[in-house]
């Protein structure tokens, strides 16, 4: 799952030169039309999936940015689906 994220460029990218601090975005190394659809997904998840919206209010909670939920989001919908595929299973919510 963690190569699954990365290929998608889903993973986080620091954007630091010497003394600059800089944000961290996600490093967007992977297809693009890819990343569209979980984008879509994501929000959607975030609203209706149990485990997506506990993630989101978990992270905005310590103060996370909403883009930055939103590609946590994005990498857990990634996630699920690569369990649901590698192990021919139906997705069950983790929390309840």
């Amino acid at each position: 799952a963690k190569q699954l994220a990365s290929y998608l460029g889903l993973i986080p990218k620091h954007n630091e030169s010497g003394k600059r601090a800089g944000k961290t975005t996600l490093s967007k190394e992977g297809p693009g039309y890819i990343r569209a659809k979980l984008y879509m997904a994501a929000i959607v998840a975030g609203q209706h999936n149990t485990d997506i919206k506990a993630q989101k209010t978990r992270l905005l909670k310590q103060g996370k940015t909403k883009m930055q939920a939103l590609g946590a989001a994005m990498r857990k919908l990634s996630q699920i689906c690569f369990g649901v595929v590698k192990n021919q299973t139906e997705y069950q919510p983790q929390v309840s």
